[in-house]
């Protein structure tokens, strides 16, 4: 599997982005999509995840800012992130954990970079 993350910029705090990841491969059954992000010298945190019965979870300091959003005919991935702020600013790396071969795997993207800042 593999997992090709977009959307990553510069933006002005109070603006909003728009992240994608595609997924592609075979053989592999997802049952979450997430989101995550890492920013210099913290660890990586969870942003937002999406289940296959599309239950969804955000930590507090993203909550009713983001919105991560599927489309299964794409097996794409999205992130919608609105009234960004810097401590937004983080690398933005995509997630999926699923079924592949009878074993639970998770795979990750190579990032997107968010940059907030006026």
């Amino acid at each position: 599997v593999q997992l090709q993350a977009s959307g990553g910029g510069l933006v002005q705090p109070g603006g909003s982005l728009r992240l994608s990841c595609v997924a592609s491969g075979s053989g592999f059954n997802i049952n979450q999509w997430g989101w995550y992000r890492q920013a210099p010298g913290k660890q990586r945190e969870m942003v937002a995840t999406i289940t296959r019965g599309d239950n969804t979870r955000y930590p507090d300091s993203v909550k009713g800012r983001f919105t991560i959003s599927r489309d299964n005919a794409k097996n794409t991935v999205y992130l919608q992130m609105n009234s960004l702020k810097p401590e937004d600013a983080a690398v933005y790396y995509c997630n999926v954990v699923g079924d592949e071969s009878g074993r639970i795997a998770t795979y990750w993207g190579r990032g997107t970079l968010v940059t907030v800042s006026s």
